[in-house]
Parts: structure tokens; sequence; C-alpha cells
């Protein structure tokens, strides 16, 4: 298999707004980026990925974007990004951005020209239909809550929005816009950039039938996701754009399954690199989305894992990740936020970075953080949060009010969003004033400058997970087989190439677990261990949260 770059590669998400702000105003910014480029040096990642802050409303946090062409002024200016882009270049770093080119801004001059008559020469820009019945086209629900349609009164027709009514969806089947994004991509590509994340680039096709709607009345989420033409129009951007670049790209590809996944990030490199898909953060959901109490259960979460595994061997490329700015954190969700904060983190993280595939880290997943202990309503800022609680709690229901609040202090989007703790002093070392969020009060105890310093720490521990990526072949090309698949606390795999061999180990109980080694790895040597793991008489005791790596000798 040929080693492309990205193969051997580590990313590193960057949230912008809650990193690290250089101004005082208590909003991360580009600045505050650059500020922090020998941090992750020293953590050893080769590539930052930056969430969105090219100019934007800010209704979904620069997931609404209104200028592809200019930086958001909260995040600082062109001379910025270019400062940062040459000084993470000269640090061997890399930088990914990410393209939001399934919808834009309802401020978006696209859109403004596109609303004002329906005979607009960018009126195809978008998706307007007619209503039906005196309501929208159908029935669909927006993911952020409430109808998928909003009237237009000055026109009198409806726009699509799949998230909220201020992100129209773009018609990518007008070959004039898809023009002007490749024109856009080019634009950044050639400032240097590293490549793209591409906002759920799986949407990109509509079910369309002689240019109207056919969708029928039903879930949109099984229906937009890799719609007839999103194969053609991505292979049409490989040739147009990517291909002439030596960059790294990944999609957000909700409802893509592992056959799908081949086809969009095939070794052929016909479309993109890789995809991130949802399957193993999808399973606490329950009927009423991902609002409920419910636990991950390991039995599943390996079965879908190692299908992933197995699925794209040879073929295609995987993700992996635990935690992203959609997701809460994962030692809070499959970790102890107590006791074994810090050996849960170090576990669950050997159990991803041990597979095959791209593993990102999200700010402060490398510093064990967790979850933000938000009391009310009026501490969240996320739109899907605040609207769910309004549909479900305020409007239909359903959910009473101290559920709804238990609930998103589990699965918010907020709590990845809290600022990165810096340090112990004032707000944490994120900013001189009052952060746009709530600071985690456990900054004090959870913060990079104390973990630096400490040899048995979260942050050390990636630092040689990292490293030993970089150094072991093994790592990136080897076969992964799953062993024990029907136990529910222990997860344990090998991989093998080259004759070489390793058995990867996790508990994910919060007591001991001993297991019989297979006979080959009865004189293994102890690659990485969060703690101490005597083997005796070819078996290992794990202890709480434990992990360990052998590699057979």
């Amino acid at each position: 298999m040929k080693t492309q770059w990205w193969k051997k590669a580590v990313v590193y998400q960057i949230y912008p707004r809650s990193f690290c702000d250089s101004n005082g105003d208590g909003i991360g910014d580009l600045n505050g980026i650059t500020s922090k480029l020998g941090y992750l040096k020293e953590l050893g990642v080769d590539v930052l990925w930056i969430s969105p802050f090219c100019q934007s409303p800010m209704h979904d946090n620069g997931y609404d974007v209104s200028d592809y062409y200019s930086i958001n002024p909260e995040f600082g200016t062109m001379t910025d990004f270019d400062r940062l882009l040459e000084s993470a270049h000269n640090m061997g770093l890399k930088i990914v951005m990410d393209l939001v080119v399934n919808h834009s801004s309802n401020e978006h001059p696209w859109f403004t020209e596109s609303r004002s008559s329906r005979e607009n020469p960018r009126r195809d820009y978008y998706f307007w239909r007619d209503g039906r019945d005196g309501g929208p086209p159908n029935d669909w629900k927006a993911f952020f809550s409430g109808p998928a349609w909003t009237l237009d009164k000055a026109t009198g027709q409806y726009y699509l929005h799949c998230f909220s009514p201020q992100q129209p969806d773009l018609n990518w089947e007008n070959p004039s816009l898809r023009a002007e994004i490749f024109d856009m991509m080019r634009f950044w590509l050639n400032k240097g950039i590293d490549g793209f994340r591409m906002d759920v680039i799986s949407f990109i096709s509509k079910p369309l039938n002689a240019g109207s709607l056919v969708f029928p009345d039903g879930d949109m989420r099984i229906l937009v996701p890799n719609g007839p033409r999103v194969h053609e129009f991505l292979s049409n951007m490989r040739r147009e754009v990517l291909s002439r670049y030596d960059i790294m790209t990944v999609g957000e590809a909700s409802g893509v399954t592992v056959d799908e996944a081949v086809k969009y990030a095939n070794s052929g490199g016909s479309e993109l690199d890789m995809v991130f898909h949802f399957e193993h953060v999808g399973l606490d959901g329950s009927e009423t989305g991902k609002w409920n109490d419910l636990k991950i259960n390991l039995v599943e979460l390996k079965k879908v894992l190692t299908r992933w595994q197995h699925g794209l061997f040879g073929r295609a490329w995987n993700s992996l990740y635990w935690c992203n700015h959609d997701q809460p954190r994962i030692v809070s969700r499959l970790g102890d936020e107590g006791e074994y904060r810090e050996k849960s983190a170090k576990m669950l993280a050997t159990c991803l970075h041990f597979m095959q595939g791209t593993p990102y880290v999200y700010q402060g997943e490398e510093l064990g953080m967790t979850n933000a202990p938000f009391a009310g309503i009026g501490d969240y800022r996320d739109l899907e949060s605040i609207n769910a609680y309004e549909e479900l709690v305020v409007q239909e229901k359903r959910i009473a009010e101290g559920e709804m609040l238990r609930y998103l202090r589990l699965k918010s989007r907020d709590n990845s969003r809290t600022p990165m703790h810096w340090n112990g002093g004032r707000h944490a070392g994120f900013s001189d004033s009052e952060p746009w969020i709530m600071l985690n009060p456990n900054y004090r105890e959870i913060n990079a400058e104390e973990q630096m310093q400490r040899a048995g720490s979260v942050f050390a521990y990636y630092k040689t997970l990292i490293k030993l990526r970089k150094e072991m072949d093994i790592i990136t090309h080897g076969d992964y087989q799953l062993l024990m698949p029907d136990d529910p606390y222990l997860f344990i795999y090998t991989r093998s190439y080259g004759g070489e061999e390793l058995i990867v180990a996790c508990n994910f109980s919060g007591f001991g677990q001993v297991f019989t080694l297979p006979e080959r790895f009865h004189s293994a040597k102890v690659l990485i261990a969060n703690e101490a793991h005597p083997i005796t008489e070819g078996a290992v005791s794990l202890g709480a949260f434990g992990a360990v790596v052998l590699a057979a000798t």
C-alpha cells in the first residue's frame, strides 16, 4: 500500500473560538493559535485542522459562512492568517481548513441575490420550491429542530435548509455554483494550505427528478446523505482542483456505510482521502436522538470499529476519532471523571491510536479534559442544544426540564467548546477577560502547564503514542484482528505486519480484569502501558481502565 504523508500523520483539531485569545476580548483567535504552535510541536502532531474562521454572522459558530474569501474579524485578519500559515510551515506543521459548502449563511451575497427575485441569475444557487397545502413542500425536519423549509415572503417560495434557517443549502446541480466553489478552493490552496476537512459533504447531492424535489415525507437523515450525484461532484472536484496539490482531504459523511466510504475514500484517490463516519458515536442514540442518558455498549462499539477496520483494509483509509467539536468529551462519555480520569484518558487513547487510520486529537483531549457542569439552559451557546431544549421541553413537553438539563450535560456539543485549559491561573490562561462561554472550573487541576512538567501526565502519554505511530510501520500498515468480541469490559485486538505482531488490551471498566494471552505473547515486551502490568503464567492483569500494548518477541 502506497504511504501518502497523511497516513503517518496525527491531526489536531482546533476550535478557534475556544483555543487561545490573544487580544483579551474573551474569544479565541488566529494570533492565539500562532502563539501556541510550540505546544503543538511539542505534542508531536503533524496537521492542524482549524474549524471555520471565515466571515460569518456566527449563528452556528462559523459553520454559516457569509464570505469565503475573508477572515471573521473576531478571529483576526488575513495578515494574521498568513502569519499563522507561515509560522506553522516553518515548524513543519500543516494547516487544514474547514470547508463549509453544503450550505452558506443567509447573509452571503449569493443568497441575497438568490432571494431578490425568481428571475435572478443566482436564484438556482439554492433550493426554492412552492409550498404544498398551505405549508412547506414536505414535512422534513431540520437537524437543528423545526421545519427544513422557510418561507421567503418576498418571492412567495420556500428555501431548503438542512440545519438552521440561517444556513440555506447550496444547489450543487448548478454548474456555475460549482465553478465558484472550485475557484474559492483554489484561492486558499494557492495560499499554501495543506487540505480541507469538508463539512457534511455527503449532503451535497439532493435527490432530484426533472428539477423538482421528489422527497417523500419522512426522515431527512435517511434521505439526504449520499445522494445520486455526490460521487460525480466529488470526482469532478478531484479532477479540477484537489489532484493539482499535495494535500489531505477528509469528508464529514453523515449516513455513510463502509461500502459507501470505499467510494468516497478509495485507495485509487478518485475523490477524498478519508471520511468521518458516525456509527460508533451514534451508539447511544434513542427515539429522542442523542438526548438521553444511555451509555455506549462496548460489545457494539467493538463490532462497529472492527467492521470499519476490516471493511476499509486495503480498499480505503480510516479516520480515527473519539472527540470533535460536535461530540461530548470522551473521558466523560466512556471513561471516568473521578479517580481514574487520567488513567481512562490514556486507555481510550491507546485503544484508538493503535488502529489503522489517521488519528484526530481534539483540543484538550490530550489533557483528559471533561464535560462541563452547566447549570441551566442559559449557560449554553450551542444552537443545536438551545433549539432541542425549546422543542422537547417547552413546545412538545416530551422531556421534563430537569431530565433535559441532565441530558445536555452529558451530550451537548458545548461540552467540547469550553475554553482550552492552558494553566491554573485567571481564566485558565485562555484570555485576560471573561470567556465567551463558561470555563470548566476543574482547569486548576487539569491544564497544559502542569501536565507538560509531569512525566506521567496524559499529555506525556499522548506524546509517546504519537511518537510510536511515526516509528512503527505496523501501526500504519498492519492487519487488525479482534479478540474476545463478546467480552463486555475488554477491548483486545492484534496488529500484524512483516513478521511483527502487537496485542492491544484495554479495560473499559472501573474494576480489575484478567485475560489469558495467546501463547505467542507469553514472553512479550511491553511497548506502552498506563499502569504496571504483571504478566503471570501467560495472563495479564488489567486494573480499572488499564491498558497495555505488547510486542511479540
